[in-house]
């Protein structure tokens, strides 16, 4: 935390390639720090920290208004076209080390096309990432972020009937995180008001964990 009229929350994007991870920091954010282009390999090479300026209007603490400060950490994708998965591992640990080992993490994204049905295999490999990152309790702070929510609309679905026809992988998925889960737009820019729906939604998941924090001085 920065001052006493001032939070920040710590997040990192997770997923595999094209699920559009980047682009849901950029729009976390507020801004295009990530390079986020259809490819047909992984764009993403390198883990980077985005910041956001302040924002207003999200949080009261003590009875006033407190400005919000969001910090993204972009990573590879997992699996990658480029790179092993242990590859990847070692560098978003190495990165989170480095970001966020003073303040820690607040919440992972692991990022899902809402547009794409879940198999197995993937659900698989994104859990096992999570949980090489941030151990057991790795449940507690991860939500799931199904982007290209917009396509799932245009094919005429809503929230309620997408879940109801959800795949029993990606159900069991959101049941093991307790349900955090958000759908996000893929449009190349997100308003202002939806970007704060997404925040407000974060910000509660953040608080129902009593804004515990992992990976702190985990420092050997």
């Amino acid at each position: 935390m920065a001052d006493s009229n001032e939070m920040s929350i710590n997040l990192v994007v997770l997923g595999r390639t094209q699920t559009g991870k980047s682009a849901a920091g950029n729009s976390l954010l507020g801004s295009s720090d990530f390079e986020s282009r259809l490819s047909p390999s992984s764009v993403t090479t390198r883990c980077s920290l985005g910041r956001s300026g302040r924002i207003l209007g999200l949080v009261r603490r003590k009875g006033r208004e407190s400005a919000l400060r969001v910090r993204v950490l972009d990573t590879p994708s997992y699996p990658h076209s480029a790179l092993s998965k242990e590859q990847v591992r070692d560098t978003v640990r190495g990165a989170l080390a480095q970001h966020f080992g003073e303040e820690g993490l607040h919440l992972a994204l692991l990022v899902l096309r809402a547009d794409l049905p879940l198999c197995q295999d993937e659900s698989n490999d994104a859990v096992q990432l999570v949980q090489e990152l941030l151990g057991p309790t790795w449940k507690d702070f991860t939500a799931v972020l199904l982007t290209h929510a917009d396509k799932a609309e245009e094919a005429g679905y809503n929230e309620d009937t997408y879940l109801n026809s959800a795949s029993s992988t990606l159900l069991s998925l959101l049941n093991s995180v307790q349900h955090k889960y958000i759908f996000l737009d893929n449009h190349n820019s997100i308003i202002k008001e939806e970007r704060n729906i997404v925040l407000r939604k974060l910000l509660n998941f953040i608080q129902k964990n009593n804004y515990q924090v992992l990976l702190k001085h985990n420092k050997e």
